[in-house]
C-alpha cells in the first residue's frame, strides 16, 4: 500500500507516515525510546509499515524490512550523527546479497537523514569480499541525504523479488567504496549524489546489470560528483556486469583521474560486453573529463539525446512518487 507525504511533512524534510495511520516509533539507546533497536522497531511496525525515527548514535546491527510504506529516518542534525553499521562479508555469510547492512525489499521505502555502513573492510585480517551496506529492491524507493560507506559492493540498487523492475530515486548522498560499488539492475535516478572511490589499486563506480535489451532498467546520475582519496588507482566510471549494462551520466562534475577509456571491460580478453552496453555522458567537466579519450563504444550525448534521460521520461512520466526537495544540502562528511 502506498503512503503519500502530507505537504507540511514535505517542507519539514521528512516522508511521514501520518499519525493517524502509524504512530510514529522511536528508537534510542537512552530511556527515552520506544525500543532499542531499529529491528525490533521495523518488527513492530503494522503490515501497511510506519515511521521510525531514529535518535543520533551507532546502532550495531543487520536490519531487513520487507514491509511496504517503512520510513527510516535520522533525528540528528546530520547524516553521519545516526550510523546503523555492521560488519558482514560475503565470504563468511553464503553470498553478496546476504552481507547487507541494511536489506530493504518493500515497497514505498524512504531513507532520509543517517548513515548505512558495512565496516568489514576495515578488519585488516578479513580477506577481500564483496561487503554490502544497503541492498535496496523494492519499488519506488526513495533514499535523501543518506551516506553509505563500504568498499566493494556498497550499494546493491536491484531488481524486486521474482525479478520484478525496481524503481528507485537517491538524493543528496554520499556514496563511498571500490570496486564496483554501486551495482544491480534497478532503474535508479541519482540527483545531486557524491560518488567517492576510496583508496585501492582499482576502483569502478558502477556495475550495472542489464541482461536483455528489452529490460526497462540503467543507473542515471544527474548533476552528481565523482571524487577519489589520491591513493585511488585505476578510476573507471563503470564496467558492465552484464551485456546491456546502461549508465548515462548528466553534467557530472568528475574532480577524480579517471581513466582516458572512461569505461572498462568487465573481464578482458574474456566477455565483450562493451559493444553491446549503453554508457554515456552529457556535459562532463572537470580533472576526468575526457570525451575525446573515451571508449569507442560510449556516447556523448547532444542535447536533444539527453533530454531522453530526463526524470519524467526516465520514469515514464509516472513520477508522483517522488519527493519535493526543499533543499540541495551536501553530505559529505563520512566516518574515519
Amino acid at each position: 500500500m502506498r503512503i503519500s507525504a502530507s505537504p507540511a511533512a514535505l517542507l519539514a524534510g521528512c516522508f511521514c507516515i501520518p499519525a493517524a495511520y502509524a504512530q510514529p516509533l522511536l528508537v534510542s539507546h537512552a530511556g527515552n525510546g520506544d525500543y532499542h533497536s531499529v529491528q525490533q522497531a521495523i518488527d513492530a511496525l503494522p503490515a501497511e509499515g510506519g515511521d521510525v525515527r531514529i535518535a543520533p548514535g551507532i546502532y550495531r546491527e543487520k536490519v531487513k524490512t520487507s514491509k511496504s510504506g517503512v520510513h527510516l529516518a535520522g533525528t540528528g542534525s546530520q547524516p553521519e550523527h545516526t550510523v546503523i553499521v555492521y560488519g558482514d562479508g560475503a565470504v563468511n555469510v553464503g553470498g553478496t546479497a546476504r552481507s547487507a547492512t541494511l536489506d530493504a525489499t518493500g515497497d514505498d521505502f524512504r531513507l532520509e537523514n543517517l548513515t548505512i555502513q558495512n565496516d568489514y573492510a576495515l578488519n585488516p585480517s578479513n580477506p577481500p569480499s564483496q561487503a554490502v551496506a544497503l541492498s535496496l529492491t523494492g519499488d519506488r524507493d526513495v533514499v535523501t541525504r543518506v551516506r553509505l560507506l563500504g568498499a566493494q559492493d556498497t550499494l546493491f540498487a536491484g531488481r524486486g523479488p521474482n525479478g520484478r523492475m525496481s524503481r528507485q530515486y537517491f538524493s543528496n548522498c554520499y556514496i563511498e567504496g571500490h570496486v564496483d560499488f554501486i551495482f544491480g539492475n534497478a532503474k535508479a535516478w541519482f540527483r545531486h549524489c557524491e560518488l567517492h572511490g576510496i583508496a585501492n589499486q582499482a576502483v569502478v563506480y558502477t556495475a550495472q546489470s542489464k541482461a536483455s535489451p528489452d529490460e526497462d532498467s540503467g543507473y542515471v546520475f544527474d548533476h552528481c560528483t565523482l571524487s577519489a582519496d589520491p591513493a585511488a588507482r585505476s578510476i573507471a566510471l563503470g564496467r558492465p556486469w552484464r551485456p546491456y549494462a546502461t549508465v548515462v551520466f548528466l553534467s557530472t562534475k568528475i574532480d577524480a583521474p579517471v581513466i582516458a577509456e572512461g569505461w572498462r571491460e568487465w573481464a578482458p580478453r574474456e566477455t565483450d560486453n562493451l559493444s553491446t552496453s549503453y554508457y554515456a555522458e552529457y556535459r562532463s567537466f572537470g580533472v576526468g573529463a575526457n570525451p575525446l579519450g573515451r571508449e569507442p563504444h560510449s556516447h556523448q550525448l547532444t542535447d536533444g539525446e539527453a533530454a531522453r534521460w530526463s526524470l519524467g521520461v526516465f520514469f515514464g512520466g509516472a513520477t508522483d512518487w517522488l519527493p519535493t526537495e526543499p533543499y540541495r544540502r551536501k553530505t559529505k562528511q563520512r566516518l574515519r
